[in-house]
């Protein structure tokens, strides 16, 4: 079973920044997607940004060109560089990846890093 570890959360003043990588305990193949989703308390996981198969991006409209979604090689999954952060970024930060094998997706989710972002 694939386990995906994320790092480099932190605390943080408004206007500074993060590097958030996602890791995995082995290489992972035939991946669909991946991203970084994050859920702040009381309220429902949310996608941040998530590179497709052709290598498309996709960002929230929340990150506002704030924030840089990148993948890396093999174990070293991605990662994403936060700018600019605001409070209301706070939030437990997740990466998953999607794999598609023989008709069957699979996600794995990675444990979570905490943001707080407060003056």
């Amino acid at each position: 079973q694939v386990q995906l570890v994320e790092s480099g959360g932190g605390s943080v003043q408004p206007g500074e920044s993060l590097r958030l990588s996602c890791v995995a305990s082995e290489s992972i193949f035939n991946i669909n997607n991946m991203g970084w989703y994050r859920q702040a308390p009381g309220k429902e996981r949310e996608t941040v940004a998530i590179i497709t198969t052709g290598g498309k991006i996709n960002y929230a409209g929340f990150v506002q060109g704030r924030f840089t979604i990148s993948r890396g090689n093999d174990k070293d999954i991605m990662s994403l560089q936060m700018n600019s952060l605001k409070p209301e970024d706070t939030a437990v930060y997740f990466c998953a990846v999607v794999t598609y094998k023989g008709g069957t997706f699979q996600k794995y989710w990675g444990q979570g890093t905490q943001v707080a972002v407060s003056s």
